[in-house]
């Protein structure tokens, strides 16, 4: 690892001041468990100068019910949400998204924000400096995606929109899109399926932070689930995994958001899984064709055709469930 410069931020407003200060260079620090991994393989573009150090700002870690509303500050952490008994209660998808990310170790220490804003999963972006020298894929400046045609076996099966193969890794990004949450910043609240880029990862500025995630309760009736299928039960990101909250009314579905990770280079919400149970009987048949539908237009690499098979496993266990 380099050396950096390492500054402890007292405010929001100070954080963004002191990431303004190092020309858009510098870089949050939340619970770093992503972030001084990069530093330290050096996959990084650009060799952050400075730390801003988010820890040091006071109730960003917050964790409230406001009305209707769940209010989760930025810097809350994973283990936390997944205990929480409020989460549990009116979050179930989120507690169990956040209880499937890592290790206890890491999820002790990784945050809310951090877990949202983390780089992509491929071994070609990944691959550390110091081993052979810099993999330059496009999405560190080079002019091709390695993984198109290498070794693909966890990349997306939904195509590359902006150039990239490799998979957005969050596990807790599925549950939030499905439950439909807003990212409040230091500049602006964002819809959470607008927040994520296919390219630069999130649309965030170099000088804006997370603060907080807005999630609405749903509504009497909805159940919710988050299933995750990984190598292995701990440390391992999502091969794939499915965040669903079905309302219904007697056995027929009246509203559904279904969302899926590990399998694109954002997390991925499937109207069309949707549309395929909304307004009829959820039995074995809507159920099916939601499991189909769930991968229509994917379009799996040489190694990674599996993954269509393990997706539609998923949506039907979670809308069985």
């Amino acid at each position: 690892m380099d050396p950096f410069v390492h500054v402890n931020a007292t405010s929001v407003a100070d954080a963004v001041a002191k990431l303004d200060s190092y020309g858009g260079k510098a870089k949050a620090l939340a619970g770093g468990t992503d972030l001084l991994n990069a530093m330290v393989t050096k996959i990084n573009v650009v060799y952050p100068p400075a730390l801003v150090n988010l820890k040091s700002i006071p109730n960003l870690n917050n964790i409230t019910l406001s009305g209707q509303t769940m209010k989760i500050g930025s810097l809350a952490k994973l283990a936390d949400i997944a205990s929480s008994s409020t989460v549990k209660t009116n979050l179930p998808s989120l507690a169990a998204a956040a209880n499937a990310v890592a290790t206890p170790h890491v999820r002790n220490m990784a945050t809310l924000g951090g877990n949202l804003c983390q780089a992509v999963s491929c071994w070609y972006y990944r691959y550390p400096n110091r081993l052979g020298g810099r993999i330059v894929c496009y999405r560190k400046g080079g002019t091709s995606c390695y993984a198109a045609a290498g070794v693909n076996t966890y990349h997306s099966i939904f195509g590359a929109p902006k150039g990239c193969f490799a998979v957005y890794p969050s596990d807790t990004a599925p549950a939030l899109v499905a439950l439909n949450a807003s990212v409040v910043t230091s500049a602006r609240t964002i819809p959470i399926e607008s927040f994520f880029d296919a390219f630069t990862g999130t649309v965030l500025a170099n000088d804006e932070i997370v603060t907080e995630v807005d999630v609405p309760v749903p509504a009497a009736g909805t159940k919710q689930v988050f299933l995750k299928f990984a190598q292995r039960k701990s440390i391992d990101f999502a091969v794939a995994s499915v965040a669903a909250l079905v309302t219904l009314n007697g056995t027929t579905c009246t509203a559904a958001r279904i969302a899926l990770g590990g399998v694109a280079p954002t997390p991925l919400r499937s109207t069309a899984a949707e549309n395929a149970i909304i307004g009829k009987t959820l039995d074995a048949t809507a159920v099916a064709n939601a499991a189909a539908a769930a991968t229509s237009g994917s379009t799996p690499l040489a190694y990674n055709a599996y993954k269509v098979p393990v997706v539609q496993s998923l949506v039907t266990q979670a809308l069985t469930s």
